[in-house]
């Protein structure tokens, strides 16, 4: 479990008992996650394949859940691409947007990568438009490093390559 500024408000590993649950908020979030082109596989996915997604073990300790108190509102996943760096996917409920949550889960997400997984940088794309997405990695520090022509690429370095000052 991951603990945030809020106190209600946790990153929790998603598991295959949570599946209904995901599957369910993924269709609730329909036109909110594909509004820019993005999660269509998500979205269309069958609770079968839901629950066998999250069954892989390979994501164990990178696929968490964003819960407020007992309800999941949101995911926020690290994906190994070339580790120590890692790459960044979020997704919050369009009724949860604009409350702080989705920047207090980046926070314990960074740190979970930073301390737990020993991650040097992470790396995140944002569709053009996705105005609240480039808010949000903004907040979190986050810079754009480089665009594609449906969307921006956006770094974190969590390690400092400058050598320790004599003192």
């Amino acid at each position: 479990m991951l603990r945030t500024t809020f106190t209600d408000l946790m990153l929790l590993e998603l598991r295959p008992s949570h599946a209904r649950e995901l599957y369910e908020l993924l269709q609730n979030n329909r036109d909110h996650l594909t509004a820019h082109g993005d999660y269509q596989e998500e979205v269309s996915a069958s609770l079968a394949e839901v629950e066998a997604e999250l069954a892989d073990e390979s994501r164990n300790g990178l696929r968490f859940g964003i819960f407020l108190a007992r309800d999941l509102i949101g995911c926020m996943d690290l994906v190994p691409v070339d580790p120590p760096r890692y790459g960044l996917g979020y997704w919050l409920d369009q009724h949860k947007i604009g409350k702080g949550y989705a920047t207090a889960a980046l926070r314990a997400l960074v740190g979970h990568a930073k301390n737990a997984l020993k991650a040097s940088d992470l790396y995140a794309g944002v569709t053009h438009g996705n105005k609240r997405s480039v808010a949000l990695l903004s907040r979190a520090g986050f810079s754009p490093v480089a665009d594609f022509e449906k969307y921006t690429r956006y770094h974190l370095p969590l390690i400092s390559d400058a050598l320790p000052r004599k003192s």
